[in-house]
């Protein structure tokens, strides 16, 4: 029976992941499975790709571009061929949902392949899972096996003359191959390096041929939609921000994993049901969707998640990767920590990320082991400046978000590690610092009176 918590969740991509094997064809028809399919080659394209556009799904990677849309972008057929590429490349820190759903559900996956596939007029495509996740990438092998076997892929699909061709493509292992056109070089045997734009992907991107990128949560939620109704999928959400989505918990919290609910939840209601904060501390700060968008407090815990109220408060929802940060956390440190990230995983192909990711990290460096100065503060900002808008892709904006939304909340703390040259999380110093719950610890009075002598 539910409860009034587990009454706010929506189990649908989710909903099998506790089933026995759930990960096999055989499971996955016993609930349903591939029937969808069914539906939709007895449809007409164009009016699949009408249902998903008056869906409102948007697209689940991050930046929520209408799927719709993004499908009616191909240009009109003209003999050659066209490619959907899966982006399964799941690297955001703190994101991880879509890694879960291909372990326990990818036969939903390859169904949402099949079907947006004939929406577009694909014969061939493509999913390009991370490489580091073994075990994932095997086990879509096998699936789409399952599903060659069972006549859901290949030649003549279950009768109507369709083909379609699905290929398991494992990347080396880059963050910057998350960007789809850095993504398709990749999977083209290039180096993973973002391209110009335009031409956009949808006018030519994989060999240079119109493509649909998306990201696997999009795909997979294709199934329900057609199995269900546009109107279905719009009862759920908000009005602009329709349907469910998965939510990665991670950090500080009781019950840490995945919860499948409608857009526009709170943290609160999220809490709720992770069981809350760990016992004996309070929320500091957290990210609505992973280390490249702006950091959020406690202030923001009744926001509703969804893409306007995220961005109207200040951040973006992005993967929905909500890493929970309690009063134990030094928030430079954490910021220092993406900061190495991001320098580590810029491509070098543009001079901002290239040069700006290395100089963020060896101030923050700097900073965070009581060296920094109140002067880095400023520079800090102004590199962020520098960065921001004037990167290749994406990699060098949200390389600042943190710490430019670092340092509009907590600069307290950053001045703290300056004027008490140590990290006042440090147990040796912790006789330095006061603690305040809002802004963190601050230098002492008693020591503040020694460093001003």
């Amino acid at each position: 029976m539910a409860t009034e918590q587990t009454a706010m969740l929506t189990p649908i991509l989710s909903d099998t992941w506790d089933a026995e094997r759930s990960w096999t064809l055989a499971t996955y028809e016993a609930n349903g499975g591939w029937a969808s399919l069914r539906t939709a080659l007895a449809m007409e394209p164009a009016d699949l790709v009408s249902m998903v556009k008056g869906s409102g799904l948007r697209g689940r990677g991050g930046a929520g571009f209408p799927t719709g849309l993004k499908w009616s972008f191909l240009p009109a057929p003209d003999g050659g061929p066209r490619y959907l590429v899966v982006n399964a490349d799941e690297s955001e820190p703190g994101t991880c949902k879509d890694i879960p759903l291909m372990m326990a559900s990818p036969q939903q996956l390859i169904e949402g392949v099949a079907i947006t596939s004939f929406a577009i007029g694909c014969h061939h495509a493509f999913i390009y899972v991370r490489g580091e996740v073994l075990h994932v990438y095997r086990r879509l092998l096998r699936a789409v096996e399952e599903a060659y076997a069972a006549g859901y892929l290949g030649t003549d699909i279950l009768g109507t003359g369709y083909d379609l061709e699905v290929t398991v493509h494992a990347g080396a292992g880059a963050y910057i191959c998350g960007e789809e056109t850095a993504l398709l070089d990749s999977l083209e045997g290039r180096r993973g390096q973002p391209r110009l734009k335009p031409p956009f992907p949808a006018v030519a991107g994989l060999y240079a041929r119109p493509t649909v990128v998306n990201n696997v949560e999009s795909i997979a939620s294709v199934p329900s939609i057609v199995a269900n109704g546009a109107e279905w999928f719009t009862a759920m959400g908000t009005e602009r921000s329709a349907g469910f989505g998965l939510f990665s918990l991670s950090g500080h919290v009781q019950r840490p994993g995945q919860y499948e609910a409608p857009l526009g939840i709170t943290l609160r209601e999220l809490l709720e049901l992770a069981g809350g904060v760990r016992e004996g501390h309070e929320l500091k700060f957290w990210t609505p969707g992973g280390s490249s968008t702006p950091l959020f407090t406690a202030e923001h815990l009744d926001v509703p998640l969804d893409y306007e109220s995220v961005a109207a408060a200040g951040s973006m929802l992005g993967t929905r990767a909500l890493q929970i940060f309690d009063d134990s956390t030094c928030v430079v440190r954490a910021i220092t920590r993406w900061a190495e990230f991001y320098k580590h995983e810029s491509c070098g192909k543009c001079t901002p990320c290239r040069e700006g990711t290395f100089w963020l990290t060896q101030m923050l460096q700097r900073i965070e082991a009581g060296r920094g100065t109140e002067e880095d503060l400023d520079t800090l900002l102004d590199v962020c400046d520098n960065i921001l808008g004037r990167a290749f892709c994406a990699l060098g904006d949200g390389a600042t978000s943190t710490v430019t939304s670092g340092i509009a909340q907590f600069r307290e703390e950053f001045e703290a590690h300056i004027t008490g040259h140590a990290c006042p999380f440090d147990p040796a110093a912790s006789a330095l610092f006061e603690y305040t719950p809002r802004t963190g610890p601050a230098l002492s009075g008693a020591a503040a009176r020694t460093v001003g002598a």
